[in-house]
């Protein structure tokens, strides 16, 4: 049966009049003012939970930027110049252990190749970084870079599940769904959570919805994506001969008979609806204006580089997440692909960097300059790393590399991170961890509590459990690395 008719014969008289009349009228009083005053009302559209945060926080906000396909930690933070002595020596049987993927599985030998790539060392940290991020190497004062990050996942799909929502198992909510359930937003005109995902020159492995999705938390957590586009939300004007007003009274109706299922009903997804078409129509106002670059000034633009006026571009979304935190945006993610060097990497990795180093150092130097990088968490990273070992053939110039998720990079910046720091140490091959390893779900503990959250105490009930972001087993903040 029709739900909507099927409310109508259950209703009674009595019921109807109930949800009609003074509740309507308080609906109507509230479209009409402003958002300040709204809020002022307690009406805020993304609210944190009573008791958020924990404790005082450092950051406000996080610009998550995934490298989507596994960064090799030797070719551009890990450096190992006696790796040079090993090329074309098979690895050692005690380092390979038994976990390697199928795609190496096969092979007779498992040939060391030395990066190619020239590293230097930078800043008054003297941090060694390739010469693959010139523009990084220039921030290197501000991040902690953690050296010894290790998965349980050793494969693309289940690895971003890890990173992206503390499990492998697909269904749990992502880390920005998480922060934008417990802390809300500082605005009514943008979703709590944004997913950018700009255009790369190498298409590389897929990025599921999982991955911004807010799993078994109420649906209005998802993630928002905007498009790589010129036009990042379809539809945003009004149709001919509709105008704003028509809009707002056809969502009011609308807002009206949802409340009214919701009530009979109790579907949480009802309540999805309602907060989504509200959204929708703040993104009318909301969106051209956050877009609009017209206003940055040239010497902004200058230092995101020549791609940032072009729309999807990686330069153009760096840009666009600083402008998402400066309107109140809680949490946004940038997923960047064709990180998978299995064969090809120098040519395939210049490629990356070159798309990437200088927008990713532009933007903490950005939110450094306007005085928002003690408020703002950067972090940067992918899923895993890549083997010592060449995958396939090895030559002077040329090598591949498989999945590794024993260990890798990953850095840190503003938002109560200690710059100019590194934590743990590798072995000769960058294959083991020799000191402080440190598991992903203790970098998303971090997180955490730089945003003000005890990860342990942050639960939601779920199929008889207290789930929460960094799982049931035991984590550690990064205490090391905090400011």
């Amino acid at each position: 049966m029709n739900p909507f008719f099927e409310n109508q014969i259950l209703q009674t008289r009595r019921q109807f009049f109930g949800t009609t009349g003074v509740r309507l009228g308080g609906l109507a009083m509230l479209s009409m003012l402003g958002p300040e005053t709204a809020k002022a009302l307690g009406s805020t559209v993304h609210p944190a939970l009573p008791g958020m945060p924990h404790h005082p926080a450092k950051a406000k906000a996080v610009i998550y930027l995934h490298m989507n396909g596994g960064p090799p930690q030797l070719d551009l933070w890990d450096y190992k110049p006696n790796l040079k002595d090993q090329f074309d020596k098979d690895l050692p049987k005690s380092f390979l252990g038994e976990r390697i993927t199928t795609m190496t599985s096969g092979q007779s030998k498992f040939p060391v190749a030395p990066s190619i790539f020239k590293f230097a060392q930078h800043g008054q940290c003297g941090r060694w970084v390739s010469e693959l991020m010139p523009h990084t190497a220039k921030i290197v004062d501000d991040i902690a870079l953690i050296k010894t990050v290790h998965t349980n996942a050793i494969n693309h799909d289940p690895a971003c599940t890890f990173v992206m929502t503390g499990s492998e198992v697909p269904g749990k909510p992502s880390m920005g769904s998480w922060v934008s359930y417990g802390l809300g937003a500082e605005t009514n005109d943008l979703p709590a959570f944004v997913a950018l995902m700009p255009k790369a020159a190498s298409p590389g492995q897929a990025l599921f919805s999982r991955m911004w999705g807010s799993g078994f938390l109420p649906g209005k957590h998802n993630g928002v994506v905007l498009r790589p586009s010129a036009d990042p939300v379809l539809y945003l004007e009004n149709p001919p001969g509709v105008d704003q007003s028509d809009r707002r009274a056809m969502l009011d109706a609308l807002g009206k008979l949802n409340t009214r299922g919701f009530q009979q009903f109790g579907d949480p997804d009802i309540q999805t609806r309602i907060s989504q078409y509200e959204m929708a129509y703040r993104l009318q106002t909301s969106v051209p204006e956050l877009t609009d670059m017209s206003k940055e000034s040239q010497a902004t633009l200058d230092l995101y580089g020549p791609d940032v006026k072009k729309p999807g571009s990686y330069a153009s979304s760096a840009l666009l997440a600083r402008r998402l935190v400066e309107r109140g945006v809680r949490f946004v993610q940038i997923m960047h692909r064709g990180w998978d060097t299995h064969g090809n990497l120098p040519n395939d990795l210049r490629t990356q960097c070159r798309d990437t180093d200088q927008a990713v150092a532009a933007l903490v130097t950005d939110l450094k300059q306007r005085g928002m990088l003690n408020d703002v968490l950067v972090i940067w990273g992918g899923e895993f790393g890549r083997t010592v070992y060449s995958q396939g053939t090895l030559t002077k110039d040329n090598y591949g590399r498989d999945h590794h998720p024993r260990n890798f990079c990953m850095w840190l910046a503003g938002g109560g991170i200690k710059g100019g720091i590194s934590v743990g140490e590798t072995d000769e091959y960058s294959y083991n961890p020799v000191s402080d390893p440190v598991h992903i779900n203790e970098i998303n503990a971090t997180i955490l509590h730089c945003l003000g959250v005890q990860h342990d105490r942050f639960t939601y009930k779920f199929q008889g459990l207290d789930q929460r972001l960094t799982g049931v087993e035991s984590m550690k903040v990064l205490k090391q690395i905090l400011a």
